[in-house]
């Protein structure tokens, strides 16, 4: 079995967090993401490298492939998910999964929910093509090179995408600080089951968006208004014995939440605030699928 030399390792790492980010944003999962430059290094291995005049570029142009190749048979089986979609979690470690501080496109360091449910709703192609050009800033000559279309194509793919993502985004900011603030008292409200304390954070139209993926209980469709939705955290609050649940404080996809897991540390679920421009919480989004919490794991006391 062959080894790497050590200068290919040397020339592949600098790229390493770039191709990730790149792969999580086109296949919504650390552990795919992880596959996939996994599987870039070995055709790095046994690339020509001497003859590679840009290895990022080559780099990205193979993840990408890679990644279409997944999205094919992913494809069909989103198709048939059950209930809501939400991305695999990233929790405290976003760093890991954004493209460096070269990057200079403020969607490169994008990794939230709102962002990936858009970047879902693209087709393969169009996902791929705004990702290198708006997101990792790749020019359409290697863009048409990566995807096997012509540079037109390509452009007109990625306007289509950068339509349908500008619609989904949020236009607004908002601080870390405010996020910890609104989950705080997220928190509060659901220990002291206080439906109208929850209610007098949410935003009129606030909604929760749970992902079970046909494995364990969550709401099918998405709960649009504010009391209903507090009504429901609250019930759903109460099904746990607090004595076997542990909660911590955490960085979800880059918002304010937390991780819910038994006193074992098997993880329940993960819990992500997304806050409105006028400082009450806009989205609430659990992720509760077990495939998709894999990489989860509590490493601290209860809150």
């Amino acid at each position: 079995m062959s080894t790497a030399a050590p200068g290919e390792a040397a020339e592949f790492e600098p790229h390493r967090s770039y191709l990730r980010g790149l792969a999580y944003r086109m296949l919504g999962s650390r552990a795919d993401a992880e596959d996939a430059v996994q599987d870039a290094w070995l055709r790095w291995h046994g690339a020509d490298r001497p003859g590679v005049g840009n290895p990022r570029a080559f780099l990205a142009q193979t993840v990408t492939r890679l990644c279409l190749d997944r999205l094919k048979s992913a494809r069909a089986q989103r198709e048939l998910y059950v209930g809501e979609w939400l991305p695999e979690p990233v929790v405290d470690d976003a760093a890991a999964f954004e493209p460096g501080p070269e990057a200079l496109s403020e969607l490169a360091h994008d990794l939230s929910f709102a962002f990936m449910r858009a970047l879902e709703r693209l087709s393969p192609l169009e996902r791929a093509a705004f990702l290198l050009h708006d997101v990792f800033e790749m020019g359409f000559t290697g863009i048409a090179a990566a995807l096997g279309r012509s540079e037109a194509a390509c452009r007109q793919l990625a306007a289509r995408a950068r339509a349908n993502v500008r619609k989904s985004r949020p236009r607004f900011k908002v601080s870390a600080k405010e996020g910890e603030r609104l989950a705080a008292a997220f928190a509060d409200a659901v220990r002291r089951g206080d439906a109208a304390a929850l209610a007098a954070v949410l935003a009129k139209d606030a909604s929760f968006i749970s992902d079970g993926g046909g494995r364990v209980a969550a709401v099918p469709r998405p709960l649009v208004g504010r009391e209903r939705v507090a009504k429901a955290v609250i019930g759903f609050a109460r099904a746990y014995d607090p004595e076997r649940v542990r909660v911590r404080s955490a960085r979800i996809n880059g918002l304010a939440g937390f991780v819910v897991t038994y006193a074992d540390g098997t993880p329940i679920q993960t819990v992500a605030i997304e806050p409105d421009a006028q400082g009450r919480i806009a989205v609430i989004y659990v992720q509760r699928n077990p495939e998709k919490l894999l990489n989860v794991r509590n490493a601290g006391e209860k809150t």
